[in-house]
């Protein structure tokens, strides 16, 4: 009998400006599955076997740290799989590793090579521990420990992008110039600490959310798709364009896009 387990947990009240959720996923067969840029990035501890994504002939590591990414991927296991993922905001994962997120750019980077002793340490006592729900108690209170080393500097430059994704999340048409000001930072300043926080440059990043909300409104009408409707309230100038920005990021026109995979939007959506 094929077994698959799905579960959400909710980060604790001091975590929660921070990290979105955690997710568990067990698997007793191979798995074959495509995935989609989502705009937050991640940790990731792979208690079974790790997954293989071809489109950067890569095998994940058993500790790995996913990026953001631009481009839609698949995901290979050979048999068993069970992970433990962290999924945090677009902007907060500086926050917890001694690397600024651009170095994980269109990367899956394996969390040992980033020399983190303390990280490393976490990741052996996740991988030796068969309940995951303790699991999760050890990587929160690891997450803890270096919210209380990063905070005030830190936290006060996450806090002006917070406003500049909350903008984007809202407005998905918003200019680099119109964020800029929002943070009261000239373009340049605001680009530089943009890509340092978030992993890629605003107006790449303007693309996902565009792309995210227009899965989100699939989402909420599936019975009543209108593309001119989610064209225009996803912020796209027109349908040439929200066509041409779907094949770019999915693979796929929108349209046929609905035929093969169950609309979901990651970034809009918060499972807990």
């Amino acid at each position: 009998m094929i077994q698959k387990e799905f579960k959400f947990y909710k980060p604790c009240e001091l975590l929660r400006p921070y990290v979105r959720y955690y997710w568990v996923f067990k698997s007793d067969q191979m798995l074959n599955t495509y995935t989609f840029p989502i705009g937050c990035p991640q940790i990731i501890f792979h208690k079974q076997n790790p997954l293989y994504i071809p489109e950067l002939d890569a095998i994940q590591s058993k500790l790995t740290i996913s990026g953001q990414v631009n481009f839609s991927s698949h995901l290979y296991a050979d048999g068993e799989v069970e992970m433990i993922v962290v999924v945090f905001y677009p902007h907060t994962i500086n926050m917890f590793l001694n690397s600024t997120a651009s170095l994980f750019y269109n990367q899956e980077i394996s969390g040992y090579d980033i020399e983190d002793r303390a990280l490393n340490e976490l990741a052996e006592q996740v991988l030796e521990c068969a309940d995951n729900s303790v699991c999760v108690n050890r990587i929160e209170e690891w997450l803890l420990g270096r919210l209380v080393c990063n905070f005030s500097h830190a936290d006060y430059g996450i806090k002006r992008i917070h406003a500049a994704i909350k903008d984007i999340c809202m407005h998905s048409q918003s200019s680099v110039m119109a964020l800029s000001s929002t943070c009261c930072l000239s373009k340049k300043q605001f680009e530089r600490e943009f890509n340092s926080l978030v992993g890629m440059n605003p107006k790449e990043y303007i693309r996902i959310v565009r792309f995210q909300k227009a899965l989100s409104l699939f989402q909420q009408n599936r019975d009543n798709i209108n593309h001119a409707q989610i064209a225009y309230a996803s912020g796209y100038a027109d349908q040439a364009h929200y066509i041409r920005e779907f094949k770019r990021l999915s693979g796929y026109t929108p349209k046929t896009l609905l035929k093969i995979s169950e609309p979901y939007s990651d970034l809009f959506t918060t499972p807990v």
